[in-house]
This record gives structure tokens, C-alpha cells and sequence, in this order.
């Protein structure tokens, strides 16, 4: 007799713990929506300062390796951007009847990369006013852009520049080059003064 309502006791248990109630349902969905809400713009701008950042490190290394074979070569490298297509690569020069003549490393690891769409770069020169800023990704702002260049000497020189990269967002972060040590100042990122309205 005391067997039927143990089982009963059991089976009832069993159904209780097996789900969820529509109320505890609810309230899970409504702050999944609150947090995601909060957090998806954070990761946004995390992402897209992660993308400048790595894009600044690419460009850094091959300074670093077009300064190093420089020396250690005893012969003038330069990094080459070509803006219309988003690439760099560095160059060795070649002595040539007519002067030095540049062309693109061979087999060398990080000699070349592709920068990614969404951060546009530029090159200037010492009192350089900036041209006027074009969004990442335009590429009518760059159809014939021309081929830009910072050289590296055997001397542990460099050109006096600095590259600009801009987000889509409008931060920028700059690469500065020494011209007496050839040292790289990586500066920002910051967003563009002239879009808050600000100046000095």
C-alpha cells in the first residue's frame, strides 16, 4: 500500500523540476535584450580600435624592416603606399645607369600587406598642410592618388613624415618618423579635431 504513493510522490517531483515557467522565460529574453542594448556600441568601438591599432602595427613593422635592411645592407629601402588600392611594400634600391631605381623585396616575410578597407591613410611631409579627409573606402577621393614613399638610409636616417590612418569612425592614429634615428612615435588614437569643432 505504501508502494503506489511513493511512486506517485517521485513522479510528481519530476514534472515540477523539468522546465521553466513563461514569467522566468521573459524576464531572461528581456535582459538579454537590456545587455545587448549596452553593450554591442562598446564592442563596436572596441573593434574598430582594434582594426586601427593592427593596421598601425603592420605599418610599423615594415619601417622596422625597411630601417634594418637599410643598414645592414648598406643601401637605401623605402616604404611605398599605394593609396588607391589600400597596400604598402618595401622596396630595395637597385644602382641603375641614371640614378637608383626601387624595386619590391622578394621573399621576405611582412615586405608587403594589404591595410584593411576600412581605414584610410596618408602620407605627409614636415609643415605639409592635410589635404582634404575622404572616408575610408572611397575610392573616388583616391582614383589617381600618386605613389607615396618614406626612405630609410644606411646612415640609420629616414624621410621627416608621418602616415595619418583614419577610422570610419573618424579617429586617427599616427605614425611619426624621426628623420636622425629613424624611430617610429606612434601617437593616438584621437579623433579629428575639425570634426568636434575644435582648433588651435
Amino acid at each position: 500500500m505504501n508502494a503506489a504513493p511513493r511512486s506517485f510522490r517521485a513522479g510528481s517531483t519530476t514534472r515540477r523540476a523539468g522546465g521553466f515557467t513563461l514569467m522566468e522565460l521573459a524576464v531572461v529574453v528581456a535582459l538579454v535584450g537590456i545587455l545587448s542594448v549596452l553593450i554591442l556600441p562598446q564592442m563596436k568601438g572596441t573593434y574598430q580600435d582594434a582594426l586601427l591599432r593592427s593596421s598601425g602595427r603592420e605599418l610599423l613593422n615594415a619601417f622596422n624592416l625597411a630601417y634594418s635592411r637599410a643598414v645592414s645592407f648598406n643601401q637605401p629601402h623605402r616604404v611605398r603606399f599605394d593609396r588607391a588600392n589600400g597596400r604598402y611594400a618595401v622596396e630595395k634600391s637597385m644602382r641603375e645607369r641614371g640614378g637608383d631605381v626601387f624595386v619590391p623585396l622578394a621573399d621576405v616575410s611582412g615586405a608587403s600587406g594589404e591595410l584593411d578597407s576600412r581605414v584610410s591613410f596618408r602620407v605627409q611631409r614636415p609643415n605639409e598642410t592635410p589635404a582634404a579627409e575622404e572616408a575610408p573606402g572611397d575610392s573616388s577621393a583616391d582614383d589617381g592618388a600618386p605613389m607615396e614613399f618614406i626612405r630609410f638610409y644606411p646612415d640609420g636616417t629616414a624621410d621627416a613624415a608621418q602616415v595619418v590612418l583614419r577610422d570610419t569612425d573618424g579617429f586617427n592614429l599616427v605614425l611619426r618618423i624621426n628623420p636622425v634615428t629613424a624611430r617610429v612615435r606612434v601617437l593616438g588614437p584621437e579623433r579629428e579635431l575639425a570634426e568636434n569643432g575644435g582648433g588651435r
